[in-house]
């Protein structure tokens, strides 16, 4: 099981906004682990998230989010490239961050 962590604004599109809503998601995602598996997973749970996190045509990630593993931002590593063993053993969190810009 490993845990999600996602920025407000997609919680609430997901239906998370309630006071009980999880602030870090707990799931279950098939092996091998990596960011594109993660995204699928969610998506399917989620079906409001498809096509926001991730482009419908092309399923690369959308500009202004990043991803974060073990403290470090894998944003540009590829989307199949197996995540930290830490993420994948639910120790540390998986972060979907909305990116600000900005001078």
């Amino acid at each position: 099981m490993i845990r999600i962590q996602l920025p407000a604004h997609l919680r609430t599109l997901a239906g998370m906004d309630g006071a009980n809503s999880e602030i870090v998601l707990n799931m279950d995602v098939e092996v091998p682990i990596t960011p594109s598996m993660v995204l699928d997973t969610l998506e399917e749970r989620f079906p409001a998230l498809r096509g926001t996190i991730r482009d419908h045509v092309t399923g690369q990630r959308r500009p202004f989010l990043r991803f974060f593993a073990c403290g470090r931002d894998i944003s540009h590593d590829s989307p199949d490239a197996p995540l930290p063993e830490e993420v994948a053993a639910g120790d540390d969190v998986f972060i979907i961050l909305g990116a600000i810009s900005g001078g």
